[in-house]
C-alpha cells in the first residue's frame, strides 16, 4: 500500500484528490495539509511514501516545503501537482528535489500512475513539463535563472571586458555591473571572474563584435 499526503490550500481539491486516491485500492491518503508548513508537520508525524504537493500556497509554498521535506526526510518522495507549467516553476520545483511533476488537468488514471511511479523512485513528468525541461537544458542561462541583463553582463565578462568597459557598453553604472556579477556568480555556482568567463564561453551564444564607431 502506498501512503500519500495530499497538500493543497483548496479544501475542495484536497477532498477530490482524497476520493480519487481512495478508489485506487493500492494507494491511500493518510493525511492532508493546507500549506507547506503544515505539510512539514504531517510528514514528520505520518511518514508517507509520497507527498502530493501543490506549489502556490500560503505560509510556505510548495517549492520551499519540497526542499525541506527532501532534506529532512530523504525516504519521502514528492510529486508536484499544480496548474503551473512555466519553465521557472518547473525548474525551481525539480531543483528543490521533487521526484515528479504533473498538472492538475491530467487524467485521473495518469495521476494514479504518476503516484505509483514516484513511490518506486521514478520521475514522472507530464509531457508538457518534459518539453519545458528539455528547453531549459538547451538554454543553460535560463536554467540558471539569469535575467536578460545578467546574461549581457556575463557575456561581456566572457569576452574579457572589465567592469568599467561593460558599464560604458551597456549604459549603466559600474556599481550596477558589480551587483549583477554578484548575482550571476551565485546563480551559476562560481566564485571568481575567471570561472564566470569560462562558464560564459561554454554556455552563452557567441555574439558578433559591435561595429567600430
Amino acid at each position: 500500500m502506498i501512503d500519500v499526503l495530499v497538500v493543497d490550500d483548496h479544501a475542495l481539491m484536497r477532498t477530490g484528490l482524497s476520493g480519487l486516491i481512495a478508489a485506487a485500492g493500492d494507494v491511500r491518503v493518510v493525511g492532508t495539509a493546507a500549506d507547506g508548513a503544515e505539510a512539514l508537520e504531517e510528514v514528520a508525524r505520518l511518514a508517507p511514501h509520497v507527498v502530493l504537493m501543490d506549489l502556490s500556497m500560503p505560509v510556505l509554498d510548495g517549492v520551499g516545503a519540497t526542499r525541506r521535506i527532501v532534506e529532512e526526510h530523504p525516504d519521502v518522495e514528492v510529486l508536484v501537482l499544480t496548474s503551473y507549467s512555466d519553465q521557472q516553476r518547473v525548474i525551481e520545483a525539480l531543483d528543490a528535489g521533487a521526484g515528479g511533476y504533473v498538472l492538475k488537468d491530467t487524467e485521473p488514471a495518469d495521476l494514479l500512475a504518476a503516484i505509483r511511479s514516484t513511490a518506486r523512485g521514478h520521475s514522472p513528468l507530464d509531457p508538457r513539463v518534459a518539453r519545458t525541461v528539455l528547453h531549459a537544458r538547451r538554454s543553460p542561462a535560463r536554467a540558471a535563472g539569469l535575467t536578460d541583463r545578467e546574461q549581457e553582463v556575463l557575456g561581456l565578462v566572457g569576452r574579457g571586458l572589465a567592469n568599467k568597459q561593460i558599464a560604458r557598453r551597456l549604459g549603466i553604472r559600474e556599481s550596477t555591473v558589480k551587483a549583477h556579477l554578484t548575482s550571476v556568480f551565485q546563480r551559476i555556482g562560481v566564485r571568481d571572474r575567471t570561472s564566470a568567463a569560462l562558464w560564459a564561453r561554454t554556455h552563452l551564444p557567441e555574439e558578433p563584435d559591435a561595429p567600430a564607431s
